[in-house]
């Protein structure tokens, strides 16, 4: 089922949404031209908030770890998507190498289950390869839910990666590599390694991402004749910042100030009675960690040692030394009284299905993603792609779900330039 949304809608969000429900097939003709030049990342996860007068994703997931919250209604979508997916990058393939995060969570072992019910309904055999030294043998690990995975020590012969009796034309990483390539997964050259290594986090910055966005917002925007800042959120970054000895503090204080007066700009322009905020957070790195809300450079300069040491260890417990600083996108979708996000799920260039991040301990301007969230499923009625024509805006379930669609896909294709731009096999995108 949909839950129900409470949902603080007016003015300028109404005419967005009813804007892009319009251009419907302006919009879905653009993403058809953009993947016939640009190839979608393998699969992905965005983040979006819903202020009410901005819709915007604020991260982009390329290893996303959530696939066991999507309901059975979705499944198909995301078979079809797999198919499609696998058919372009080896059609051939009856193997396939699923290669995980080093945890026995049993929330993330679950998705790992459901990722292999997607691909086996997609005609492929897959098993789990895991990093974890510890795992010399077959590891079968019962779940909660009835579910079970089995762990299987990896092989490494000259260009190949295998398990025994196992030789897979494709590996699919669903391990974002914080702590650093292991030499394992280097120079695979007879294989298809997805994502590519230089989307891990060992190489992925979220304010080039952000940058990829920004341009794409734009070229949105002028596509359909609106402020691209309504779907995009503004952002800085800076480097070499050490938060236990104040080295390059000044660079996040005048950043983080000069942004707080751009958005308290656009808040004037809109008629927004809200107070602005930015989110200082690492560059690089999934998970929560090491972020920071600001409302006024005060904030930054009263930080207390706990503090300043837990924004300077981010995922993985990697040292923190590049910050992204994005503007603050308050979220007013509630799921109970609970704050709440969407989490939009791809997979090639398709939307598949998504969930609710919510969190009854966090405010409208926190982060989601902290201990103590749930994941409510959410439900696209009909799909993503398939808004209610001439429904009125804001009262279709369907029409809000086909935004997060757009946004979602918005960000995924920001992805792709960003891949692109960073692929060390590839000429630089400009």
């Amino acid at each position: 089922m949909v839950p129900h949304l409470v949902t603080a809608l007016n003015g300028p969000i109404n005419e967005l949404e009813q804007r892009i429900l319009e251009s419907t097939p302006v919009i879905e003709r653009w993403f058809r031209l953009e993947w016939m030049e640009h190839t979608p990342p393998f699969y992905s996860a965005v983040d979006v908030r819903n202020a009410g007068f901005k819709l915007a994703p604020v991260d982009t997931d390329l290893f996303p770890g959530g696939w066991s919250h999507l309901t059975p209604e979705m499944l198909p979508l995301a078979v079809q998507a797999a198919m499609a997916a696998i058919e372009k990058i080896c059609p051939e393939a009856k193997n396939l190498l699923l290669v995980p995060e080093n945890t026995r969570n049993s929330f993330y072992l679950s998705n790992l289950a459901q990722l292999q019910r997607i691909f086996y309904q997609a005609g492929l055999n897959v098993r789990l390869g895991s990093l974890d030294k510890h795992v010399t043998e077959p590891t079968p690990i019962a779940l909660p839910n009835g579910d079970s995975v089995t762990l299987e020590p990896l092989i490494r012969t000259r260009h190949r990666l295998e398990l025994k009796d196992f030789d897979p034309c494709t590996i699919l990483l669903n391990n974002d590599l914080s702590a650093g390539v292991p030499g394992i997964l280097e120079d695979l050259h007879e294989q298809f390694l997805l994502p590519p290594l230089h989307a891990s986090w060992s190489v992925r910055r979220k304010s080039r991402h952000f940058a990829a966005y920004e341009e794409i917002a734009k070229r949105f925007g002028k596509l359909l004749g609106m402020d691209h800042w309504l779907i995009n959120p503004m952002f800085s970054q800076c480097g070499e910042v050490d938060f236990t000895t104040d080295k390059g503090m000044e660079c996040v204080r005048s950043e983080a100030d000069a942004l707080l007066t751009r958005i308290r700009r656009k808040y004037k322009e809109y008629g927004i009675n809200e107070k602005p905020f930015v989110v200082v957070k690492a560059d690089d790195g999934t998970g929560g960690m090491g972020l920071m809300m600001v409302r006024d450079v005060k904030d930054i300069d009263n930080l207390t040692p706990a503090a300043r040491n837990k924004l300077a260890q981010g995922h993985a417990g990697a040292a923190v030394s590049e910050v992204l600083i994005q503007e603050g996108v308050l979220t007013h979708e509630r799921i109970n009284d609970a704050v709440a996000e969407p989490v939009v799920y791809m997979m090639d260039r398709y939307v598949v299905g998504g969930f609710y991040r919510v969190h009854a301990e966090r405010s409208d301007t926190d982060s989601l993603s902290a201990p103590g969230a749930l994941y409510v499923p959410l439900a696209f009625e009909q799909s993503a792609q398939l808004p209610q024509k001439g429904a009125r805006p804001g009262a279709s379930v369907p029409n809000r779900f086909y935004m997060y669609g757009v946004i979602g896909r918005l960000a995924m294709l920001a992805a792709s330039y960003e891949l692109e731009a960073t692929d060390p096999e590839a000429e630089v995108y400009e």
